[in-house]
Parts: C-alpha cells; sequence; structure tokens
C-alpha cells in the first residue's frame, strides 16, 4: 500500500514560499528540469554520499545546468535519501552535502543554481509516495516553483490534485528505473543518462528536442 508521507525541501519547510532567482535570459514560462541528483549532477556511490567531504561533480555538470537555466529551464533536485530513514545520518548533514554540490556548481558555472532541492528520507520499505518510482516529488516541486499551492489548502497529491498543468515543455533526467518510472507517472518527458558523464550526455538532446 502507498503512503502519502510527503517529500521534505532542503533546509525550509515543505510548504514555506519559495523566493525565486530571474532565470539568466528568458523570462520563464513553466518548464521544469527535474532532475535525480547522484549519477546525473555528481557522482554517485553504492555506500551513499555521506558527507560534503565526498562531493565529486560529475564532468560539466555545473556547465549543463546553467545552460539548461540560459535556456528557460528552473532546476529542480528530486532525490531518494534513505539514509535519512535507515538511521545513517540525520537532514542537517544531507543539507551540508548538497550546499557543497551548490557551491562547486555555482563555481563551475555562475548561472548553475539549482532552484528547488526536494528528496525522500524514507526507505523503500515504507512505501511513500514521496520516494521515487512514486511521482510526488514532482508533484510538489511543480506546486511549490509556480507558487500554485494555498497554505490553507497546501501540496496535493495522486488523485487530490486535479488541476494540472501542461508538462509537455518540462523534462526529467535520471540514470535508473526508479527516475523513468517517476516520470512516466507524472507524465513528464524522461532522459536517461549514462552515470558515468550524468547530465552533460542529455543536455545538447533536451535542448534539441524541446527547444529545436
Amino acid at each position: 500500500m502507498i503512503i502519502l508521507l510527503p517529500p521534505f525541501r532542503d533546509n525550509a519547510d515543505i510548504h514555506d514560499y519559495l523566493e525565486i532567482d530571474e532565470l539568466p535570459n528568458n523570462l520563464w514560462d513553466g518548464k521544469i528540469a527535474f532532475l535525480d541528483r547522484d549519477g546525473v549532477i555528481n557522482v554517485g556511490s553504492e555506500n551513499y554520499i555521506n558527507s560534503p567531504d565526498e562531493v565529486k561533480l560529475l564532468p560539466n555538470a555545473g556547465f549543463s545546468i546553467g545552460k539548461l537555466r540560459r535556456h528557460g529551464y528552473r532546476i529542480c533536485v528530486v532525490t531518494n535519501q534513505s539514509p535519512i530513514g535507515r538511521g545513517l545520518w540525520d537532514h542537517e548533514n544531507l543539507h551540508l552535502i548538497h550546499k557543497r554540490i551548490s557551491e562547486l556548481l555555482i563555481g563551475e558555472d555562475k548561472d548553475a543554481k539549482l532552484d528547488l532541492i526536494l528528496y525522500s528520507p524514507y526507505t523503500p520499505w515504507d512505501n511513500s509516495w514521496a520516494r521515487k518510482p512514486n511521482p510526488g516529488m514532482l508533484e510538489a516541486g511543480r506546486q511549490i516553483l509556480s507558487n500554485s499551492f494555498k497554505q490553507n489548502i497546501g501540496i496535493l497529491y495522486g488523485n487530490d490534485w486535479i488541476n494540472r498543468p501542461d508538462e509537455s515543455k518540462s523534462v526529467m533526467v535520471g540514470d535508473r528505473d526508479v527516475d523513468q518510472l517517476a516520470a512516466e507517472k507524472y507524465g513528464v518527458s524522461f532522459f536517461r543518462c549514462d552515470p558515468n558523464i550524468g547530465l552533460y550526455d542529455v543536455v545538447e538532446l533536451i535542448l534539441g528536442e524541446k527547444n529545436g
């Protein structure tokens, strides 16, 4: 049975208002690049990324994110982080990891800002709607980025979210089947990248298909 455990937002409450910087060259027309983290932005590990010192960006990750934002995409990271649910470390440690990733990205490309980072701290056996392959993080990401939810209503998920926007210009990038399944359940185009190359592997394909 799938349980509606909500996603978490990096260093903020999920319902906090999001102050969004303007995009480098374009007014935002609503398109989002939903990105998995490990194997897309940074080098992954079978034993998890457990500290900021373990963070290593994949080649041209910053350039690729900057390029997407220069082409009008908001960037929403959606990442499963079960070490929290497994009791290996806490939310603050994850924030420090994300802070390090963000610093390295900006150091590579000044436009490589992560507009929103969402994560699922739940284990696979929690059966949470927020954990990929379920689409809860993508659903929340859209509503937060567009500021379309109200405090008295909250973020809507699954069958409760009726009036959904057109996502034909948005994309999801991941390196695993769970990423593809989450994209399919949400209804957004999926691009699978080589986990040794990451986002740079598919960024030109994304821009060619979506903007060509």
